[in-house]
């Protein structure tokens, strides 16, 4: 029995429709699927998941099957957070997989996750592409990002039990993310920044150190190499808040380069550097070491990456730069 179809949904107000009880024991995700054949089951599943279809005031499980005359509100979805969870065949740089866990090396200028603007072309919904079973798992198994322009390694979920194995060591600090990032300025050698992160009361797209209020963050760093006007630095992340190194290293006095919200826009340095950074366009920071324990085997997992090539590149002209002052 057809009693919904997608025309007629209006995309200003919920809608409400009540369970037949010719319904009574079936899964909730084939009841959706039968009343409403105009929509595809995976945009059912999705709308499920993503809290877009609410049952008797709460949201369920695909699995979970129904007792009869249950209420389906059914919350509109804007044309953009649709279009969020379709699949794109965007390139992916699969560093590692298996049945539980997939660990990418994220390009710059990919953002992770829809939202603010960024409706798709994200990575959710390149790994919906390539891995069409993720449908069924909240956030395609995203359990932590990189912003947009910054590169490197991430791990996601190919289970739910590896999603809640995962976000569990990620919440208890048990999954290490180490970054190397070059910064303006000479840092202390090492050091620890235990500063709570929060948003920006005058702009919200922009992260701040509170002395009152927001999250705790720390992050630990050292200098690898000092330049004349930079440092290459390696940072590990103790919490996991949004920027938190780029706010973190703004507050030291010593921001990551070419970083467009929290550097300085300095222009006192060679014409290679300054050309370097503007062809970097983005901040010089790259996730290139990350550690977990399997979620399956308890193994640890280890993996490294190289800087990405527009990194090294700056690198190398800081290199080349410190020879040349050097004769």
């Amino acid at each position: 029995m057809t009693i919904f179809d997608e025309g007629l949904l209006d995309k200003t107000k919920p809608i409400t429709i009540i369970i037949p009880d010719e319904y009574v024991g079936m899964r909730i995700d084939v009841v959706l699927s039968q009343l409403m054949p105009s929509i595809s089951r995976t945009k059912l599943a999705n709308w499920l998941k993503n809290g877009y279809i609410i049952i008797n005031g709460r949201t369920l499980k695909p699995k979970e099957r129904v007792y009869g005359s249950e209420e389906i509100t059914i919350i509109p979805v804007t044309p953009d957070e649709d279009l969020s969870l379709t699949p794109e065949n965007i390139p992916l740089n699969i560093i590692y997989q298996d049945e539980q866990v997939i660990v990418i090396n994220k390009p710059a200028r990919l953002t992770v996750h829809p939202g603010n603007g960024n409706w798709h072309h994200t990575l959710l919904n390149g790994l919906l592409f390539k891995f069409p079973e993720l449908s069924q798992i909240p956030r395609a198994g995203i359990i932590h990002r990189l912003d947009k322009d910054t590169s490197g390694l991430m791990v996601i979920a190919k289970s739910m039990s590896a999603r809640t194995a995962l976000i569990q060591d990620l919440q208890a600090r048990k999954i290490d993310r180490i970054y190397r990032a070059i910064v303006e300025g000479h840092p202390a050698q090492e050091g620890i920044i235990s500063k709570n992160i929060g948003r920006d009361p005058h702009n919200r797209t922009k992260m701040l150190v509170r002395a009152i209020g927001g999250k705790e963050a720390i992050t630990h760093y050292k200098v690898l190499k000092y330049f004349e006007k930079f440092s290459y630095v390696e940072c590990k992340l103790e919490t996991g808040r949004t920027h938190q190194i780029r706010v973190h290293m703004k507050f030291l006095g010593h921001p990551i380069a070419g970083d467009q919200v929290y550097g300085q826009r300095k222009i006192n340095y060679s014409s290679q550097i300054v050309d370097a950074i503007k062809a970097l366009n983005r901040q010089a920071l790259h996730a290139v070491k990350l550690s977990f324990h399997h979620p399956e085997s308890k193994e640890i997992m280890e993996f490294k990456t190289s800087l990405a090539e527009d990194i090294k590149h700056l690198l190398q002209q800081l290199f080349l730069d410190e020879k040349q002052s050097s004769l």
